[in-house]
């Protein structure tokens, strides 16, 4: 780490929403430098002493990458007249500075910062303009202040502009009174990092606000962990693990817990012997679910000989000869209010939406069709002909941080029938937000495979659905001809049923190959997607997806990434890069978005630039190509699969992933025309059944196992799954 220091000659670029400037300084041996980084309150004529480290940028060549930094306020005349001289302070330039430091010397700038009004003793500057300069010291002053508050806490730069753009001049008041603010506020601010501030502002270990705080945010993890609630004894665990590094006080956890549910932060229900807490956004999620999907279960009174004559005459003039199952499964779909239909691949869940788009057409029913994600809602139109859109868009996302939709019970879709695809992927704040947009008498069809992997985000609403009994539910069983020719589809059946699969090569589209070596898998991946897969299956590399069943690890997402970037996408002259933390991202890179972000602004143009559409808003799992990198901006421009445009702020940055290897939870709601499968082992609660069932049904044309014949033998064997804790189908049962 070098440290470096000068006066601040001119700002070339900053960022205002996220403080990333770009400036040049004049150093104390009187050498120009640039420095780059989150500095948001620096002005021109100010002294700064930066530390980090120098960079070479191959356009603009070597700049100073500021990791910390500090102003000193300028001292003496000398100092003093080239800050205000360099047009720091609005109106006052190279002339008035010379008057002021003549009047005040070395006084000037205490004079400015705490008697401002005698500056109008000066020539040439009135009562007027001496109150306005006296604004813009104070409101520098609160900057330097907050950022000084910061730095003492340890907290850094990037992080530091973060949180100054959420609380201004009220920052040092908020942070002083409830640290654990910042855990909610704050993207990317856990419960370690909000504790170990509050240390230094020297909160109590055993204070009441800390420990609600831990309790808080233990039940907010077990959502990312996709439960609803936690039983007491696991929360207090969890809770216990969290806040102390020995054994801990129960009954203040009992105490501090009592008194949330009090503040009805949490919820607490019986359920037989077992204490259930609830954080009361899920809760009520649950329960407002059961109570929107019991307004919509109304009874139709549809004339069941109609509707069997409507769906023979469909069948005639499609030329489809339905068999009595699917039959059953369109009669069902066509004449409830709620229904589900659920089958694995092969099975004719996409022939039976297609019929009842028809089905509903000539009823004259307006219909919406709508997916999770682009890529499944893209498959949707493909497979239909009808268009389709993600649920985000279907509801008018409003760029809130919270799932927040133009589209709800204030202005509900004008629509008679609501078709979902992708169900599984579903969480139960995103079916919550579609109900709210539902009125009784809209029709809302669902339609997925409940064997999948559940939703990455809470809940488990599909299989609850289906398991609470309350809604119609059409089970799809039978492979049809078509899909039998497929090892793909025949697999994925045996996988599902717990028997063993063929592996001896003898298939057009399910390969295995037996490799133990680490090497020697990465080798056989880049072998296949630069050469053997793109002419088997006619598509792009970048069209094939490798898929893991974790992220750490010598075969994880992380280090294949790092190995599969370096092999596949190398550097290359003229070809740009950025670093942030431990992301290298180069022009060319497969990424994918990690996070929910509900206020990223997007747009769809034409070749030539001409915008044509425009949102706000990407989503966990949606994947696309490093376009552009503009280094000195720290800009980095995406383009993902379903053409929309988006460019992030090196802030912005820890949203994204490399996407040239994906963990198979992410890859729900996709498909590809080739996956590819390392599998050589790892925990047995990850190597599951439903986990290989779900990589395998991700594939369109091959699938290509790499990796050790008993590990796929113990997955198909091994029936656990992570259980959740959820309450849907008992919310709607109670009603």
């Amino acid at each position: 780490m070098t440290e470096i220091g000068g006066y601040i000659d001119h700002i070339i670029y900053r960022k205002a929403e996220t403080g990333y400037t770009v400036l040049e300084i004049e150093d104390d041996s009187g050498e120009e430098q640039v420095l780059t980084g989150y500095m948001a309150s620096v002005t021109e004529g100010q002294y700064i002493c930066a530390r980090g480290e120098v960079v070479f940028h191959p356009s603009y060549g070597d700049q100073f990458k500021v990791q910390s930094f500090q102003i000193k306020a300028p001292e003496g005349r000398i100092a003093i007249e080239r800050y205000l001289a360099s047009g720091a302070v609005k109106g006052i330039g190279a002339a008035l500075a010379k008057r002021i430091i003549k009047k005040f010397g070395d006084d000037a700038f205490r004079i400015m910062e705490e008697e401002p009004e005698r500056l109008s003793e000066i020539k040439g500057i009135s009562e007027r303009m001496a109150r306005a300069i006296a604004v813009q010291m104070n409101e520098n002053k609160g900057m330097r202040k907050a950022e000084i508050f910061m730095q003492e806490l340890g907290i850094g730069p990037n992080l530091a502009a973060k949180i100054y753009a959420a609380y201004n001049d009220t920052l040092i008041q908020v942070i002083s009174d409830d640290p654990y603010r910042l855990i909610e506020d704050i993207q990317g601010i856990g419960f370690v990092t909000a504790d170990e501030i509050a240390a230094k502002l020297g909160i109590s270990p055993d204070s009441h606000s800390r420990i609600k705080s831990g309790i808080l945010y233990t039940i907010n993890d077990a959502l990312s962990e996709g439960h609803i609630y936690l039983p007491l004894p696991i929360l207090r665990e969890k809770a216990v693990r969290l806040l102390y590094t020995g054994p801990g006080d129960v009954d203040e956890i009992d105490f501090c817990m009592d008194e949330l549910v009090m503040e009805k932060k949490l919820i607490e229900k019986q359920a037989g012997d077992e204490r259930r807490i609830y954080g009361a956004a899920g809760y009520f999620a649950e329960l407002d679910c059961a109570v929107r999907l019991k307004a919509l279960n109304l009874d139709l009174r549809a004339d069941e000989e109609e509707l069997k004559a409507a769906i023979e005459r469909i069948e005639e003039r499609s030329d489809i000869e339905l068999d009595e199952g699917q039959r059953e499964a369109l009669i069902l779909a066509a004449k409830s209010p709620v229904c589900i239909i659920t089958g694995g691949p092969g099975t004719g869940k996409t022939t039976i939406i297609k019929m009842l788009l028809e089905y509903f057409d000539r009823e004259g029913l307006d219909v919406m069709l709508a997916a999770p994600t682009g890529r499944a809602a893209k498959r949707m139109s493909e497979a239909t002909g009808y268009a389709a859109k993600t649920i985000h868009r279907m509801l008018e996302i409003n760029g809130e941080e919270a799932l927040g939709f133009a589209k709800n019970d204030s202005d509900p879709l004008e629509t008679d029938v609501v078709i979902l695809d992708e169900m599984s992927m579903v969480d139960i704040f995103l079916f919550h937000a579609v109900l709210k947009a539902l009125t009784p008498g809209v029709r809302l069809i669902m339609v997925g495979d409940e064997n999948q992997l559940p939703s990455v985000g809470p809940g488990a609403v599909l299989s609850e659905l289906i398991s609470s009994g309350a809604v119609a539910v059409a089970s799809l069983d039978r492979i049809f001809r078509q899909a039998v020719k497929s090892d793909i589809v025949v697999n994925a059946h045996r996988i599902n049923r717990g028997e063993p699969i063929k592996m001896d090569n003898d298939s057009t589209d399910f390969f295995f190959l037996e490799k133990n070596d680490v090497n020697a898998v990465i080798e056989a991946i880049v072998y296949l997607v630069t050469k053997k897969l793109p002419p088997y299956v006619k598509c792009e590399s970048s069209e094939i997806q490798v898929m893991t069943p974790m992220r750490k690890g010598a075969l994880g997402a992380v280090s294949l990434n790092r190995s599969l970037q370096a092999r596949l996408n190398p550097p290359g002259e003229g070809k740009k890069e950025l670093t942030y933390g431990d992301l290298m991202l180069r022009e060319g890179d497969k990424v994918m978005q990690v996070k929910n972000n509900y206020k990223t602004e997007w747009e769809v143009c034409t070749p030539r630039g001409v915008c044509i559409d425009n949102g706000t808003g990407v989503f966990n799992g949606d994947t696309g190509v490093v376009d552009k990198i503009d280094p000195v901006l720290g800009t980095v421009r995406i383009i993902f699969d379903d053409d929309r445009i988006v460019t992030y702020q090196t802030s912005m940055l820890e949203e994204l992933e490399l996407a040239y290897a994906i963990t198979i939870h992410k890859s729900q709601g996709s498909e590809y025309p080739a996956v590819i499968l390392p599998l050589t082992g790892g925990p047995s609660m990850l190597m599951t059944r439903n986990l290989l069932y779900t990589a395998v049904t991700r594939a369109r044309s091959c699938v290509m196992v790499l990796g050790s014949r008993r590990v796929v033998e113990d997955m198909i064997a091994n029936e656990s799954e992570q259980k959740r804790y959820t309450s849907l189908s008992e919310r709607i049962n109670e009603l």
